[in-house]
């Protein structure tokens, strides 16, 4: 058992939004997820990031219970993931969903509310209320009865964030919500995101835009198999830190630049 796993076991994880205790998941015997401990704080907005393969996606579907782990244990608010699924949204990479299913965007968002239903309850008045609201927030309120493969990437990834509000979760997981979206997309996605914050959610996103690491997430979290730094933004995301996860495949640039307390980095 690691440093960091007994430290969160007998500290203050287990009333936490997100503890992690030593997750390991191997694809066919190799590790791309080594002894990951950690314990996110509530309301708040946490960066996951670290170079491509480093294990991110893979952190969070391990996390939520959708792809096996070798070792570990979650709980959310103090409880194993699969007894708390009615407090989580979930936001999966774009690439990894179905575009060319035959339904509209009302009726993904309705996808929303069926946790609260249950089983034997089909959506009522007051539930389409409730994802035209979602629609709303997010913009594609004029886009309801689109098919969802004439949306745009930017237009599809705003009706999932919508998909997640109307869950009206406490914990939200999103995979790369900002990949692939325009400038008007990106900017309506953080300001939902703040807008979350406000309200006392608390929301973890893969990340791979390191030039708003500081401006958008509270706190990070830097991944490479192993667990490489995580803790308050100002305090983790440092040169040291970032080459640490990054290896050969960062370069340190516009060092002292204003506006910049570390400087800005980027991918090789």
């Amino acid at each position: 058992m690691s440093a960091a796993y007994k430290e969160l076991k007998t500290g203050t994880g287990s009333a936490a939004p997100l503890s992690v205790y030593g997750l390991s998941v191997a694809y066919q015997k190799k590790p791309v997820l080594r002894d990951v401990s950690f314990a996110i704080r509530e309301g708040e907005l946490i960066g996951v990031i670290g170079p491509n393969g480093a294990g991110k996606s893979t952190m969070m579907k391990a996390a939520l219970g959708l792809i096996p782990s070798i070792s570990g244990e979650v709980n959310v608010y103090g409880k194993p993931v699969n007894q708390q699924r009615r407090l989580i949204g979930y936001v999966p990479q774009r690439e990894s969903v179905d575009w060319d299913f035959p339904t509209n965007a009302l009726d993904v968002v309705l996808m929303g509310t069926y946790g609260r239903l249950g089983w034997f309850r089909r959506p009522g008045a007051k539930e389409k209320a409730t994802a035209m609201e979602c629609l709303h927030k997010v913009g594609m309120a004029d886009f309801a009865d689109r098919q969802i493969s004439q949306l745009s990437g930017g237009q599809q990834q705003r009706v999932f964030l919508a998909r997640a509000l109307a869950q009206d979760a406490k914990l939200y997981f999103m995979d790369e919500p900002f990949a692939g979206v325009d400038a008007a997309t990106e900017k309506a996605i953080i300001t939902l995101l703040q807008e979350l914050k406000k309200q006392g959610k608390t929301v973890i996103v893969v990340h791979h835009d390191l030039a708003t690491v500081e401006q958008y997430f509270d706190s990070v979290l830097m991944l490479n198999v192993e667990l490489q730094g995580f803790g308050p933004t100002e305090q983790v995301f440092t040169k040291d830190n970032l080459q640490r996860t990054y290896g050969g495949r960062f370069a340190f640039l516009d060092q002292g630049k204003p506006g910049s307390s570390h400087g800005r980095g980027e991918q090789l």
